[in-house]
């Protein structure tokens, strides 16, 4: 999430946004964002890149595909495509957003990466959160976040949600000694925050992921879109500033297999698969679930929560 809000750009809040259209389908308060899955040019380099850099854990590890976590549950998947070149100037992924628990786990990752050297792409604070990000070999865009507490911005994510630079001295301020404080992975609790996509249009990503999956619309502004259910800042994030009109990745990238949408039950989900068929869009059943895409072409699962 880079985005940057000017004098003048008028409140909206999610009462706002409603009164603008029509009564929109509400989706699950409780629906999350899960795994996703990724294309990589070469497993063992991208194995090594997210334990020692990122503090991912390998969960299983199969015939050109692993599976990787903080604890027990996956928070992504990587499939080998020998010799996959990045995907620059397409539509899919602009970065996916891991979550840590609480700031002092989101200080005592950024002291790892001063004294490990890992590359880091920018340090912002979003006024709904504070952000680092990074670029996996691949250049996959990676969002590692802690939320500031909810009730300063719950039913205000419009008027709260900024860019400016991350206070890095009140970060560190959380820890004893950010030059020793040990950190060997992501602490349990980190979970999947948000996804955030290029996509090709921002009124078709609306239409699509508010008038049909039933996220509420919390921000639209430059290029960007942010959704979310249950009031949260936002789940789905999806800008245009380097994808406006773009087609999919072609064969031979590495690039975003699928991302997740985790439903909290079997009826949630049902009600959802109607209104994509409803609307004209396709239902393909996979062995982990049933799927589809978004306009952009980006593959979304249909998960049940565990």
């Amino acid at each position: 999430m880079s985005i940057d809000l000017e004098a003048g750009d008028p409140p909206q809040d999610p009462e706002e946004l409603e009164a603008f259209g029509a009564a929109n389908p509400e989706i699950a308060p409780d629906t999350t964002v899960g795994a996703v899955e990724l294309t990589v040019a070469d497993l063992e380099r991208s194995l090594g890149y997210y334990a020692s850099a990122i503090g991912l854990d390998t969960l299983e590890k199969g015939s050109g595909r692993a599976s990787l976590g903080a604890g027990a549950g996956e928070l992504l998947a990587l499939v080998e495509e020998t010799g996959a070149r990045p995907s620059r100037g397409h539509t899919g992924l602009y970065h996916f957003a891991l979550r840590v628990p609480a700031r002092p786990a989101l200080a005592r990752w950024l002291a790892h990466a001063a004294r490990d050297r890992v590359s880091l792409v920018g340090l912002s604070d979003h006024g709904v959160s504070e952000a680092i990000y990074l670029s996996d070999p691949d250049g996959h865009g990676i969002e590692i976040y802690a939320d500031r507490p909810r009730a300063l911005w719950e039913g205000r994510v419009f008027e709260q949600l900024t860019t400016i630079p991350l206070d890095v001295e009140s970060l560190f301020g959380e820890l004893e000694d950010p030059a020793t404080e040990p950190f060997d992975a992501l602490p349990g609790g980190t979970v999947m925050g948000h996804v955030h996509l290029s996509v090709a249009s921002i009124p078709d990503t609306v239409a699509f992921y508010r008038d049909v999956l039933g996220f509420g619309l919390m921000a639209e502004l430059h290029q960007a879109a942010f959704l979310s259910a249950g009031g949260y800042h936002h789940h789905i994030g999806a800008n245009t500033w380097e994808s406006s009109g773009a087609t999919p990745p072609p064969a031979g990238t590495a690039a975003l297999r699928q991302a997740t949408i985790v439903l909290p039950d079997s009826a949630e989900r049902d009600l959802v698969i109607a209104r994509i068929e409803a609307a004209g869009g396709a239902i393909e059943d996979r062995a982990a679930g049933p799927t589809t895409q978004d306009p952009s072409a980006n593959t979304l699962l249909l998960a049940l929560a565990v």
